[in-house]
């Protein structure tokens, strides 16, 4: 147990009510310019062990695609769920965010009995779910929900790397840096761009 933390704590308190099956549920991708908002949906066997596992933005990236696999070959149910930009613009983030995580737990191979949910809530839920504040950090299951869909948006944002390179998506995965910023200046916007996010929508502006 890293730091003292029981990552365990929550799913054993539900594990003791007879509750088999918790999904952990977390969002990657609020931040950026560009590209989806991702999130996942994971089930683990009670028996599942992982050291180091905890929020993976703390992970190095060579240590979360060890740890993914790991996650895969090892989870009961892994799901994804993916809003685009255009439904970011269209509804925002925050509720992007939430219909991307109704996809995950509604895409799950076996459906939970019970979601732990990093911060969001999600009240349209008909599982009973506890919102958890840094919970990627405090529930094993929601820390395996973070890498998962942390290392699903970067392969995406790797793959566009490789149509624009000179955007550095690789390197920033569509945050706003200095260098993003200043390549958008350069060579414009491509597909993709969230148009209601600063600069974004000021380039935008100026255009018209």
């Amino acid at each position: 147990m890293k730091s003292g933390i029981d990552l365990y704590q929550f799913e054993r308190e539900l594990w003791d009510e007879g509750i088999e099956y918790i999904g952990g549920v977390d969002e990657v991708g609020r931040g950026p310019l560009i590209g989806p908002v991702v999130t996942a949906c994971v089930i683990l066997p009670k028996d599942f062990v992982l050291e180091g596992l905890t929020d993976s933005k703390k992970l190095t990236e060579k240590k979360r695609e060890q740890y993914y696999q790991y996650i895969v070959d090892h989870a009961l149910s892994v799901s994804i769920g993916i809003k685009s930009a255009e439904v970011i613009d269209k509804v925002n983030i925050y509720e992007a965010t939430k219909l991307a995580m109704y996809e995950a737990i509604e895409k799950s191979s076996i459906m939970p009995e019970h979601v732990l949910i990093d911060a969001m809530k999600l009240e349209q839920l008909e599982i009973p779910s506890t919102s958890i504040i840094k919970g990627d950090a405090k529930s094993i299951t929601i820390a395996a929900a973070s890498v998962i869909a942390k290392v699903t948006r970067d392969r995406m944002m790797i793959e566009l790397d490789k149509e624009y390179p000179m955007y550095g998506f690789k390197s920033h995965k569509g945050y706003p840096t200095k260098k993003h910023v200043e390549a958008i200046l350069k060579y414009g916007l491509i597909d993709g761009y969230r148009k209601t996010f600063k600069p974004v929508s000021t380039i935008l502006e100026q255009q018209k």
